[in-house]
């Protein structure tokens, strides 16, 4: 090929683009891809990833014009829909010779890309005016219309330099646990100190980019921690060691920023039940397992489970789901409204003879709190809620902490270790920062220490605290630091239907079943089932859509445009069996930007937890078969690694320090001083979310250290 050739094929790749991105999504009534601004989003992703363009985007450009001008001697641009479709069916099944690339890799990555532009939020470039999600019928915004940025208290921060030297308290952490464990102790009188690895982030940081948030992380997430300087690590079958970044999903993230996963979750607030707490008494131990009973049960935390539920404010409906332990209050609110397609699965559910009834949520069903009532908003899980009524950490136990005077918020600081003298007393919390590239570092004094970073971070914090006392690591004499790792095996199903069954109104999980927590043959334990969260319209192009639909063309717009309001989810988290494998160790070879070694993940979800999921699944399907779905299908279990934004189990509670961490209070075994505050203490993880049992568990351990004083 000449220069001449170069130049002009060159040239002609940008001509090609945009008409490939028009059969991607070609115009049918609606706008096509290029009119509604897919080219500025691709611009902004060269610029921002330009190896993906030059080793692939570029030369399959390249080879697709080759391609045409071999078979019609046109370029691309000017063939008809019909021979442009025909060259770019070729290509998607690799049916084309003399590629540099291949050609299917090529073809999924700029369909991929196109569909991001197409869909996405209009702050990315494209999707102007909104037309892609009005074409679905996606609304985002609170009932009333768009409406300003809600009105935050902004929690007072103090500087690095004018921390006191000295606290009653440290508390490493400002998520669930840290939030309350902050302000029971301040209001108890202590004078603590509250340390944040993430930032304050206000609403608008955090409100609704949907390719970076905690529901869909394609480049990175809303909360941190940002891409570069915090990496994790994964041990594979093989014993070799990889690097996963924060935004990939085996990175298991939980939200880094004050309030943690609160300020984005999806606030389900249910109570574990009785059983969960007592797994192999029920049950038996599994093989290979290290399932075991709690050295607490339901009876001791349910008065904790009460104060959570009334203090940051549950919506739901206490006479609903019977059998999962006895109460002595109502929730502080009703339930928010059923949902269209929560009252067809009801009426399914009565088919079935199935007891049924509202999800509980830490969400503002009415005006609550000097907060308004939730405004039904079509993004709720994975950002920050529009209307502040979603109720974390950040916005109730925390401000509270602060009010009473005796509560300092450090945020954006890293805690690197806890000093400890003899393995039996912590004495001191080493902090650092980075400012402009530069680390400042402290040490701060402390009577007592409370951690609660999160079962990965709490238990890595514990493991880089290793000392002449204890070479392992703080609390890790028995080698019990970092194992039993365990989140959630999630499992479910959609179904299409013939009519809309989706109103559009948020949250979207309205309804729930707890009919197989406990007592399905031949499995051990079992989960809750609900309607899901109303998905991003980029989430159900990557998921939801049934299995072997054409996901391009006119074809795959139409499955868009009449699948997304058709389409149900049912889904939920199982009973997970622990694993002394699956665990977090400390990485021997890559550090963070502070120079500490990063977490290193190893193991995989137990059978008897797939067998589980499996089995949820197909109740799943059955009670959309119920509800009229035309088509069912089931959504794939994974067998990886749990521990993902549930995280739990690293510091597991117990009486023999030969097979936990903490002592049944949350301190750590051998220590005086010492506490956890977060969902490594939980022995099981329960078939439901567990936040509320994180709350409940905090409210615990910080009246347990009041009382150690």
């Amino acid at each position: 090929m000449s220069m001449d050739e170069d130049t002009r094929e060159a040239c002609n790749i940008w001509e090609t683009l945009p008409a490939v991105a028009d059969r991607i999504i070609p115009e049918d009534g609606w706008p096509q891809a290029t009119r509604l601004g897919v080219l500025t989003y691709l611009e902004r992703h060269r610029g921002q990833h330009p190896q993906t363009w030059i080793d692939l985007i570029e030369p399959g450009l390249q080879a697709i014009e080759r391609d045409s001008t071999d078979r019609y001697q046109r370029a691309f641009s000017t063939l008809s829909s019909e021979q442009q479709d025909a060259l770019l069916e070729n290509i998607e099944a690799g049916r084309v010779q003399g590629w540099p690339i291949s050609a299917r890799r090529f073809f999924v990555t700029l369909m991929t890309l196109v569909t991001e532009g197409y869909y996405a939020d209009p702050g990315n470039g494209g999707n102007r005016e909104r037309k892609a999600w009005e074409m679905i019928g996606f609304r985002p915004d609170p009932v009333v219309g768009p409406v300003p940025p809600p009105v935050e208290i902004d929690p007072v921060i103090c500087a690095f330099d004018d921390l006191n030297s000295h606290y009653d308290v440290v508390i490493v952490g400002a998520g669930a646990g840290g939030g309350v464990a902050a302000m029971v102790l301040a209001e108890a009188g202590l004078h603590v100190l509250l340390v944040e690895r993430g930032s304050w982030l206000r609403y608008p940081e955090i409100a609704g980019d949907h390719l970076r948030n905690h529901r869909l992380s394609v480049y990175g997430h809303n909360t941190g921690p940002a891409v570069e300087g915090h990496p994790r690590t994964i041990l594979d079958e093989a014993g070799r060691e990889r690097v996963t970044a924060a935004f990939e999903g085996d990175y298991h993230n939980n939200a880094m920023t004050v309030g943690g996963g609160t300020r984005v979750y999806g606030a389900q607030a249910w109570r574990f039940h009785p059983d969960d707490f007592r797994m192999a008494t029920r049950y038996g131990v599994p093989r290979d397992s290290t399932l075991c009973d709690w050295p607490i049960g339901y009876a001791d935390l349910e008065p904790y489970y009460e104060r959570a539920e009334w203090e940051l404010g549950v919506a739901g409906d206490a006479e609903a789901h019977p059998g999962r332990g006895p109460r002595h209050r109502p929730y502080p609110m009703p339930a928010l409204p059923t949902t269209k397609e929560g009252q067809r699965l009801q009426q399914a559910a009565a088919r079935l003879h199935w007891d049924v009834g509202p999800v509980p949520l830490l969400i503002n069903s009415v005006a609550r709190d000097g907060r308004p009532g939730c405004g039904r908003c079509g993004q709720c899980v994975g950002f920050a809620c529009p209307t502040n009524s979603k109720n974390g950490s950040h916005n109730t136990v925390l401000l509270r902490a602060i009010a009473s005077g005796r509560c300092d918020l450090v945020t954006d600081t890293m805690a690197e270790r806890i000093a400890t003298t003899d393995g039996h007393h912590a004495t001191a919390v080493h902090v650092a920062q980075m400012v402009g590239g530069v680390i400042h570092r402290r040490q701060i004094r402390a009577e007592h220490v409370v951690v609660a970073a999160g079962a990965i971070e709490s238990a890595r914090l514990l493991l880089n605290s290793a000392s002449v006392s204890e070479p392992q690591g703080v609390g890790n004499g028995t080698g019990q630091v970092g194992r039993n790792l365990q989140g959630h095996v999630y499992s479910g199903a959609y179904g299409l239907f013939a009519e809309p069954i989706q109103d559009g109104l948020g949250p979207g999980v309205s309804i729930a079943t707890c009919r197989f927590a406990h007592g399905n043959a031949d499995i051990i334990g079992g989960g809750m089932l609900a309607n899901e969260f109303i998905r991003l319209p980029l989430v159900h192009w990557l998921r939801a859509l049934p299995p072997h639909q054409k996901r391009w063309g006119a074809v795959g717009k139409e499955a868009m445009r009449e699948g997304y309001v058709r389409t149900a989810q049912i889904q939920g988290p199982i009973q997970e069996i622990p694993q002394g494998d699956s665990r977090v160790q400390i990485s021997p070879t890559v550090k963070d930007q502070f120079g500490l070694p990063v977490a290193l993940l190893s193991g995989k979800a137990h059978p008897e937890s797939i067998k589980a999921a499996a089995r949820l699944a197909e109740h799943a399907q059955e009670w959309l078969v119920a509800a009229g779905a035309r088509q069912v299908w089931s959504t794939r279990v994974g067998q990886g690694l749990s521990g993902g934004q549930h995280q739990a189990g690293t510091l597991r509670m117990g009486t023999d320090p030969k097979t936990s961490v903490t002592d049944p209070s949350g301190r750590v075994h051998g220590y005086d001083n010492l506490w956890i505050s977060d969902g490594s203490v939980h022995v099981t993880n329960g078939g439901v979310n567990p936040v509320l049992t994180i709350l409940a568990m905090a409210y615990r351990t910080a009246e347990q250290v009041t009382k150690s004083l």
